[in-house]
């Protein structure tokens, strides 16, 4: 008799000190969890023009992993909704763009703070503006169909002389020798400001498909900033070898009051090197904004995975028939092949950019 009450003793004492071991594991399990989702959580970094750039030296993205960048908005100035915007510069502290449609087109000089025109020239009714761009002394012009060119003077906008180049006209920047053009393709031409002859043609592929309708330019620390037609980003290109360093993604830039017009799109990306400045806008939209970029990681959700163990005593409880509360422990470890990789919870609403 004696022996037998022992034995049940022993019994409960066994089932108690299991219960108790199964409600440590399931501590550390979930605490195993919240360390892991904190190793999945990761800030977004702001970076200034000047130290984002996907060219400088052990920051070269990978082909399958071109980084992207959203936007923070620093300034927003008035804008003129009458301008259909084709190019816009910010040299010498002043801000110039160039604007189309057959009968509107013009060039002009505006006060950033204000947005009013200080300086215009008109341009010709027959012809459609596009990109413009600064080099020495000179503005260059381009037009849509009329294969043509306008050159002027820096101070005063006389008219100074043409050119003429095959194709359309889309947008234009310069790397301080050359100009580079876009005409709506996926190529950009190289060409001398003396002799406007083509000197060379990049390229622009995105996973190895040309990527059309590059638009307005903005040459930036080494890269080429484009708009595409139609879309909320900009692409960031390698001049040399016409590679895509990285994306902007400027979604939700555009207000709503500007978006009564399909083609009241992003266009219009200008950079002030002394302050390291970056200003967009589009066309006809009321506003200009200064923006600061914004890397957007790629998420790495690393679960640290429950040993084996942890399994095994789960499983050791209930061959001995235990009382219910074990199988609630069972219940919330989750026991399938599931529960051995990333936590529904850590994975959902992240996504990989």
């Amino acid at each position: 008799m004696l022996l037998f009450s022992f034995k049940i003793i022993m019994r409960r004492f066994f089932r108690l000190t299991l219960h108790a071991f199964a409600l440590l594991l399931v501590v550390a399990c979930e605490a195993g969890q919240e360390s892991a989702q904190a190793q999945a959580i990761v800030s977004p970094r702001a970076e200034n023009i000047s130290n984002s750039s996907s060219m400088q030296t052990g920051n070269i993205a990978r082909a399958d992993e071109v980084p992207v960048y959203t936007y923070e908005v620093v300034n927003s100035w008035p804008h003129l909704k009458t301008h259909f915007t084709q190019g816009l510069v910010y040299y010498d502290g002043k801000l110039y763009e160039s604007t189309g449609q057959y009968g509107s087109s013009l060039l002009c000089r505006l006060d950033l703070k204000s947005g009013e025109v200080k300086k215009k020239v008109d341009v010709d009714r027959q012809y459609f503006a596009e990109g413009m761009t600064i080099l020495g002394d000179r503005i260059f012009q381009l037009t849509w169909q009329a294969h043509k060119g306008f050159i002027y003077d820096l101070k005063d906008f006389k008219r100074l002389g043409e050119f003429v180049y095959d194709g359309e006209g889309w947008g234009l920047t310069n790397d301080g020798q050359s100009l580079i053009m876009s005409d709506g393709t996926d190529k950009l031409r190289f060409i001398d400001p003396q002799s406007f002859s083509v000197l060379r043609t990049v390229e622009v592929l995105d996973k190895g498909q040309p990527l059309l309708d590059l638009n307005e330019l903005e040459y930036i620390k080494g890269e080429i900033y484009a708009n595409i037609w139609h879309s909320d980003r900009i692409v960031r290109i390698d001049p040399s070898s016409g590679r895509i360093t990285a994306w902007v993604d400027l979604t939700g830039l555009r207000q709503p009051e500007d978006a009564d017009d399909s083609d009241n799109v992003l266009n219009g990306i200008a950079y002030d090197s002394k302050n390291d400045r970056l200003f967009v806008t589009g066309k006809r939209w009321s506003k200009l904004y200064e923006i600061r970029l914004v890397r957007k990681e790629r998420y790495k959700v690393k679960v640290r995975p429950r040993p084996i163990f942890t399994f095994t005593f789960c499983l050791l409880p209930f061959t001995f028939r235990t009382q219910p509360p074990i199988l609630l422990f069972m219940s919330s470890m989750n026991l399938s092949s599931a529960s051995f990789h990333s936590p529904p919870s850590l994975t959902r609403g992240m996504v990989a950019v």
